[in-house]
């Protein structure tokens, strides 16, 4: 199948991106609670969950179908069950705890063990899940298919906990594994995965990230040294969202446009 380019939706400031994301994850979460009865959705770490804020409230949060909802992480840090670290305890506290999400359909990475088991309790939780059809499987792979992956990008264009030239990039078969970087430790999915997602959004904000958005969107780098460039849904969809700092050293970047098209 043709690689697809992504899309890139460019917007003056954070305000418009939450927004715009709050519909698209409103759109994607009816489609799939239409089609099979059941919305999977990934969350990542960063300011994911703030920039989900508009979800928690009027008019979106009346606009969305919670029982439907199953939520699943692309990564955790692995830190005590009530470490700050924790995105869990981050998405549990600003996001989950504000919206009727049933609690058996939140699917957090084991904490309070060590990483190892952590993995590997998680990998097992999703293959149940994806057993028992809650997650669809891929056609074109064994991994899950997940409705909406969400992920940030780093400011060495890392996303989820995949980082640049780590080994990990090239792993084939896992589908959750475990990374040790700068001193922490955390559980990841993996690239096999989050290229088997119906939908893969990439959140990236801030001038900390702009070199690294011009670089993910333009010609191709040489393999894993940024990651970013290497999430491309093999039969599904890419959005990227990009405020006005991050989009600044795009060609032809002009603040305030609504949406644009990538070339790469």
């Amino acid at each position: 199948m043709e690689k697809k380019d992504p899309e890139v939706r460019m917007f003056n400031c954070t305000e418009q991106l939450s927004t715009a994301l709050a519909e698209y994850v409103i759109e994607n979460s009816d489609a799939a609670v239409k089609e099979r009865g059941a919305f999977s959705v990934v969350l990542s770490g960063g300011n994911l969950i703030h920039l989900l804020r508009k979800l928690t409230k009027p008019p979106y949060v009346r606009m969305v179908d919670w029982s439907k909802w199953h939520v699943f992480w692309a990564e955790e840090n692995i830190v005590p069950k009530k470490h700050p670290d924790s995105f869990y305890r981050q998405a549990k506290e600003a996001f989950l705890s504000k919206v009727p999400i049933k609690s058996a359909n939140i699917f957090s990475v084991t904490l309070g063990v060590s990483a190892e088991k952590a993995m590997e309790d998680y990998e097992f939780s999703i293959r149940q899940v994806v057993r028992n059809r809650t997650v669809e499987a891929s056609l074109s792979s064994d991994c899950p298919r997940f409705d909406l992956i969400l992920l940030v990008l780093g400011e060495d264009g890392h996303v989820a906990s995949l980082y640049p030239d780590h080994p990990l990039l090239n792993e084939e078969s896992q589908w959750v594994a475990c990374v040790a970087s700068e001193g922490k430790e955390s559980v990841t999915l993996t690239l096999p995965v989050i290229n088997s997602a119906a939908n893969v959004g990439i959140m990236a904000t801030g001038s900390d990230v702009a070199k690294s958005v011009s670089m993910a969107l333009g010609n191709p780098l040489p393999s894993g040294s940024m990651p970013a460039q290497m999430v491309s849904p093999r039969d599904g969809n890419l959005v990227w969202f990009v405020d006005g700092m991050a989009a600044s050293l795009l060609p032809g970047h002009n603040e305030g446009e609504g949406s644009a098209t990538s070339d790469s």
